[in-house]
């Protein structure tokens, strides 16, 4: 119960979020927009909080899912005055830092993993696989391009042009977006949109981060030592451990390992 005096002033309020895991539209167990966004309304909105904290740990996923939450967190940053701080926990890569960047200060611990500001797809091809087991693949299309990239046909050198285009233009989007939150903080003598991953003090230095620190203490540093923490995160119900959705939980749990894995951890 949270009583309200007239003449007692209460301490400082910080909303904390967690962020973390793979971005992606479908399921349970990934950060989206749709399952993100109750959350996000609450912690901005209730308490009348000084700040919201995003803490974040994310190997990245959909551009999509996350120029939707991190756009969400500047609307609602920007209709209550709230400023918001980006903790980064082992990783905010590839989309997981364009979430960071969404807030107004990123901080993170010192052996943290950041950057990662590019693009990938990838797949397989089965063809010559077909082709041995004596399997013929018969695909009918209206229109040239409708079978891009069908991994049971040879590769088309015209169809991975037209999709690095599309690439271009995500990763285009993807700068744009660290360009206009970072602003004059980013190194303009190093190219920092390769694709490259940075720890936190060589991410400080070129400005892609604001520096070392940890939540608690840096908001006691900014709101004094009494602040209170409100803590958010999404749960998962209680039918989900059951039945086909555990069992999608279970694979989606590889591919997350497997896309954190990618940066060692």
């Amino acid at each position: 119960m949270n009583l309200r005096f007239p003449f007692i002033k209460n301490p400082p309020l910080v909303s904390v979020v967690r962020l973390t895991g793979m971005i992606g539209s479908g399921g349970r167990s990934t950060l989206n927009d749709a399952a993100v966004a109750p959350i996000l309304e609450k912690a901005f909105r209730k308490g009348k909080p000084a700040a919201v904290a995003l803490e974040i740990n994310s190997p990245g996923g959909s551009p999509v899912q996350s120029s939707l939450i991190a756009a969400r967190v500047r609307r609602l940053s920007e209709e209550t005055k709230v400023p918001v701080f980006a903790f980064v926990e082992d990783l905010a890569a590839s989309g997981g830092y364009w979430l960071a960047v969404a807030a107004d200060e990123i901080w993170a611990d010192d052996s943290s993993i950041l950057g990662s500001i590019g693009v990938i797809s990838s797949g397989f091809g089965a063809h010559v696989l077909l082709a041995r087991q004596g399997i013929e693949r018969r695909v009918y299309t209206a229109g040239e391009s409708k079978s891009m990239l069908d991994p049971f046909r040879p590769e088309n050198p015209e169809d991975v042009a037209r999709f690095r285009v599309i690439l271009g233009d995500l990763h285009e989007n993807f700068i744009a977006h660290v360009k206009a939150r970072r602003g004059g903080k980013l190194n303009s003598e190093s190219d920092l949109f390769t694709g490259e991953i940075w720890a936190a003090r060589r991410a400080t230095a070129l400005g892609l981060i604001d520096g070392i620190g940890h939540l608690k203490p840096k908001m006691q540093d900014r709101f004094g030592k009494k602040v209170k923490f409100r803590r958010y995160a999404m749960r998962r119900p209680f039918w989900s451990r059951f039945g086909a959705q555990m069992a999608q939980d279970a694979l989606f749990g590889i591919e997350e390992r497997a896309a954190f894995a990618r940066f060692g951890l």
